[in-house]
């Protein structure tokens, strides 16, 4: 009779690790970054006006799919380890956008984290999680120092650690970057949870025996995190 191989021995989740992006906050409305991006140029009038509705409309659908293909030139994540390179790649997907000029492509990118707006149940979650007794990690590829974003929203304070691509110098999917979050919360894989919106990044975590909550993109201020504290708690 043939050994059954062995599994992991899942434990009481003690540790919650979060992606950033799409996971605790949204992307942004790409139409009002836009405009804030065309009034940052100093130009007069409005985009939809100088452009029309068609090309308007082309030109939003070009930066709300902006990064859809990006590991195509991208496949290793190499942006989130330099912000040089992360502006170069942006700058080269711009380039490919109708209507899109350099000024309003460089103001599009100093604008975008100002978007950025953490999901209505983000800090309801947390929250839930911290009074439960969790220790809590954010873990992102991002080139950018993003603790700013999650102090606007109210959530920098709940976090134990907070683990950056550009500064831990490695990259969702490789596991090193998900053991420096553990690590730091002093969490056993099989006592943490990852939750993420990428498949392919975030659920990289269960090489390390940590269970992963995978949370499809959403539209709208809400983006059922509460079914991370009915997993957790």
């Amino acid at each position: 009779m043939a050994k059954l191989r062995s599994v992991a021995q899942f434990g009481p989740i003690t540790a919650v690790l979060f992606d950033f992006h799409r996971t605790l906050v949204d992307g942004g409305d790409p139409v009002a970054a836009l405009d804030a991006a065309w009034t940052r140029t100093g130009r007069a009038g409005s985009l939809l006006t100088a452009l029309g509705a068609g090309r308007h409309q082309a030109l939003v659908q070009g930066v709300y799919h902006l990064w859809d293909d990006v590991r195509s030139v991208d496949p290793d994540n190499q942006r989130d380890l330099s912000p040089r390179r992360h502006r170069e790649l942006f700058g080269e997907l711009m380039g490919r956008v109708p209507d899109m000029d350099p000024d309003l492509a460089q103001a599009y990118y100093e604008v975008m984290p100002e978007m950025w707006m953490a999901y209505e149940d983000s800090l309801p979650t947390l929250t839930a999680l911290k009074r439960g007794g969790a220790r809590l990690a954010v873990v992102s590829n991002v080139a950018r120092d993003i603790r700013p974003v999650l102090a606007r929203g109210g959530l920098l304070h709940l976090f134990d650690t907070v683990v950056l691509s550009f500064e831990a110098g490695v990259v969702k999917p490789q596991a090193p970057i998900f053991q420096l979050a553990l690590d730091a919360l002093g969490a056993a894989p099989a006592n943490a949870l990852m939750v993420g919106d990428n498949p392919y990044d975030d659920g990289a975590a269960g090489a390390l025996g940590v269970r992963t909550l995978i949370l499809p993109r959403t539209e709208g201020r809400s983006h059922g995190l509460d079914a991370v504290v009915r997993i957790a708690c």
